[in-house]
């Protein structure tokens, strides 16, 4: 399993943990022996997976209602995306299968992939507890992350909000990136969205293209131009 730990990044304190992530229960059906199987630890892994994601969605979309962030983390959590990191691990090739589930395409198999990835969370959960858990989801799932900080509302912040301040003006807004803080690995970049010399909106991210998203959705939220335009 040293490869998968490789691909992880993340090394096992108790092996046995990692064997039963990826034990399917058709192991124990056909040997007609006692044997441990994944399915405890999917359940534990599906609450973590579920919790890591919506303190992060929590923090990074503070005005957000619930409504929009249930719908956030159903496209992360989808059982074709999580069989979709399954398979960038590629975890099927680990998986420990029933004759029968093999000969089937058990491998390759949707449901048995997202089942094995939420119990490999689970597993390392169990191992070094919740914040390595977190830690390796928030790794894992960035590239998406970062695809739905640009477009969360299934629209363009930026370009709904240089839509409606063009209907007003021909100005375009301008992004400007004021700060950024923390350590190489771990940025935080402070945006600001200007228009007409006012500071519409400030916003923060991981990313300069994330804080000025930040920034055009607090824009839209707070309608500072609305006063712009009265005077």
């Amino acid at each position: 399993m040293d490869s998968l730990e490789v691909r992880l990044g993340y090394k096992f304190r108790n092996p046995l943990l990692l064997a039963e992530a990826l034990t399917h229960p058709s192991l124990a059906y056909e040997s007609q022996k006692a044997h441990f199987d994944n399915q405890r630890l999917e359940f534990l892994g599906d609450a973590v997976l579920q919790l890591a994601l919506t303190e992060h969605l929590f923090r990074m979309f503070p005005d957000f209602p619930e409504g929009p962030m249930t719908k956030l983390r159903a496209q992360l959590v989808s059982r074709q995306a999580l069989a979709q990191f399954a398979s960038s691990l590629e975890l099927g090739k680990y998986l420990l299968l029933g004759k029968g589930e093999e000969a089937s395409g058990g491998r390759k198999r949707s449901s048995t992939l997202a089942d094995a990835f939420e119990a490999l969370v689970g597993a390392i959960y169990l191992d070094s507890g919740y914040t390595s858990a977190r830690d390796l989801v928030l790794h894992l799932f960035e590239q998406e992350i970062d695809t739905i900080s640009e477009n969360p509302e299934d629209g363009n912040p930026k370009g709904a909000l240089q839509e409606i301040l063009q209907a007003i003006a021909t100005e375009a807004p301008k992004y400007r990136i004021t700060s950024e803080s923390g350590p190489d690995h771990r940025k935080v970049f402070h945006a600001q969205v200007l228009w007409q010399d006012l500071i519409l909106a400030q916003g923060r991210g991981k990313s300069k293209k994330e804080a000025e998203v930040r920034a055009a959705i607090e824009a839209l939220r707070k309608k500072v131009w609305l006063t712009a335009e009265a005077s």
